[in-house]
């Protein structure tokens, strides 16, 4: 499958140089005018890198990564800049971006660092379905016997919690809405609230995360739902 890129710039013309030559190149290219788009498109799909403009309408680039990172987004970023000054590129890297050009840049250059990135991200594919087991941080997931330890330690989950947490490993890097999960994992028929989701989530966090108010692995994304990032 083709690796995705999501291209963050407000410029028409760059716009359309890079999308021709990545695509070019393979790539399956997805595109935003501006900050809040781009933050958006990037939050509520999969996508295999982001190139960034700093300079966007409505929410700069800085921003977007900060944000991004915040949500435990790790989507690679590279940041695009017509800014020369070395306190641009520190603030960028410091936010979270992975590597910074600045405008005008030579499209080879882009490509390479786009390649090396690519190389470097960690597959974000889920679990292959007959996968034994899983580890994310701390919590190792033993799919064939349905038990879950932390830190050395067994953790007692119920079933639908098994069920819920094994439905997150399966699609990780998902922006998972409540009404996918309750269809999913509690089935269509299920008499269940969206807010049942949201205890089972809460539940899941206090079990399995070193810091259940700030939690690495299952994450919210604000209005669509939740994540896990493992």
């Amino acid at each position: 499958m083709n690796k995705r890129i999501l291209l963050v710039e407000d410029e028409p013309g760059l716009v359309m140089t890079l999308t021709d030559r990545l695509r070019s190149e393979g790539y399956e290219v997805e595109t935003a005018g501006d900050g809040d788009a781009g933050l958006a498109r990037a939050i509520g799909e999969s996508f295999d890198l982001i190139i960034l403009d700093v300079m966007l309408p409505r929410r700069n680039g800085f921003d977007v990564c900060r944000d991004l990172r915040q949500r435990g987004n790790r989507t690679p970023v590279i940041m695009l800049t017509a800014r020369g000054q070395i306190v641009d590129k520190v603030i960028g890297l410091k936010l979270g971006a992975d590597d910074y050009l600045t405008k005008p840049f030579e499209m080879l250059e882009l490509l390479a660092r786009v390649e090396a990135l690519l190389r470097r991200a960690p597959a974000d594919a889920p679990p292959p379905p007959d996968a034994d087991s899983y580890q994310f941080g701390l919590v190792h997931v033993d799919f064939s016997r349905a038990e879950v330890r932390r830190d050395g330690q067994p953790v007692d989950l119920s079933a639908l919690e098994f069920r819920l947490l094994r439905y997150f490993i399966a699609h990780r890097g998902e922006t998972l809405s409540r009404d996918a999960l309750l269809n999913e994992v509690w089935g269509y028929n299920a008499l269940v609230s969206t807010r049942t989701v949201d205890v089972h989530v809460a539940w899941l966090r206090q079990k399995l995360e070193a810091h259940p108010r700030h939690p690495r692995h299952i994450m919210t994304v604000h209005g669509l739902g939740y994540k896990f990032v493992g």
